[in-house]
């Protein structure tokens, strides 16, 4: 049985509408350890009150929300006002039009939903929709009001029913420039042929529920041990040798992704899965062998 929409309105292609209940599609919070502030001395736990200039600690209930328009100088806002702005995307998602998935920079995305119909009567026009954006093979960008602010979304079909996505504003994308330096190194022709070993070497599928936290293994494993009234357990990641030359380093890397796997380390491999590697590296490795040992690049 599906949770508590978030959201309820209306799917609005054109002429057609019809009812429909959004969903979160994630849980930030789901199996994480989480902490409380508590004192030092009385390990109570700290609550969090506010505290105005002049009156000193003041309820929640006191406070209201204000705009500052210059320093020092604010304009209230109530709740009542806020509830009474509407505009069309308040309560609908209307469709703009239709883009291809690649289309759209995967920095843009932001939060994902589930869209479902809201009620049966809601099932046939939300299933015809579905059903002819399936067929074109197009995602759809929309626009929704959500927590205080209209977002710019895609709405994706999924089996039975729809994967909304908000997106990003360009205001709120950095250009790569703001952070990337252009890179300034000349490569040699036997170290990107070794470099391509390593990565053909490990290809594999993405499998997102073979992941687990290690991190919070190690939390759980600490939290554990002091309840127990142990020692703590605290993990330490291994030393790392530094390596001097990189062409030193490529050869130990590949010399490390030549010995089998540790049985819990993952899984076997698949028949045939490793013959596009190794028809690369059997072209690599002679163009790398021909060539004599290059310093590192600086």
């Amino acid at each position: 049985m599906a949770g508590r929409a978030s959201w309820k309105g209306y799917l609005k292609l054109s002429l057609v509408s019809c009812p429909v209940k959004l969903f979160p599609a994630t849980s930030a919070s789901a199996g994480k350890i989480s902490f409380n502030l508590l004192h030092k001395d009385t390990l109570n736990r700290v609550q969090q009150k506010y505290h105005d200039p002049e009156l000193g600690e003041i309820d929640r209930a006191d406070l209201v929300k204000g705009y500052q328009f210059e320093k020092d100088k604010y304009v209230v806002v109530t709740a009542e006002e806020l509830d009474e702005i509407e505009i069309e995307s308040s309560k609908t998602i209307d469709i703009d039009g239709f883009v291809d998935a690649n289309d759209i920079d995967p920095i843009y995305y932001d939060s994902t939903y589930y869209l479902a119909p809201d009620g049966p009567i809601a099932e046939e026009t939300f299933a015809v929709i579905l059903e002819a954006m399936r067929k074109v093979g197009k995602v759809a960008v929309a626009r929704i009001v959500l927590s205080g602010r209209e977002r710019l979304v895609t709405v994706q079909p999924i089996e039975d029913g729809f994967r909304l996505t908000t997106l990003r504003s360009a205001k709120e994308i950095r250009e790569p420039a703001s952070a990337l330096d252009p890179l300034k190194v000349k490569l040699a022709d036997d170290m990107l042929a070794m470099a391509g070993q390593i990565i053909a070497s490990k290809a594999t599928s993405f499998a997102p529920e073979a992941f687990e936290d290690r991190y919070e293994e190690a939390l759980l494993a600490l939290v554990k041990s002091k309840i127990a009234g142990g020692q703590p357990v605290i993990t330490k990641a291994p030393e790392r040798g530094n390596v001097v030359n990189l062409m030193d380093a490529l050869r130990r890397s590949i010399e490390e992704e030549r010995r089998p796997p540790a049985p819990s380390l993952g899984k076997p491999a698949k028949k045939g899965a490793e013959k596009p590697a190794a028809a690369e590296v059997a072209a690599a490795a002679p163009k790398a062998a021909a060539k004599k040992k290059a310093p590192a690049a600086s």
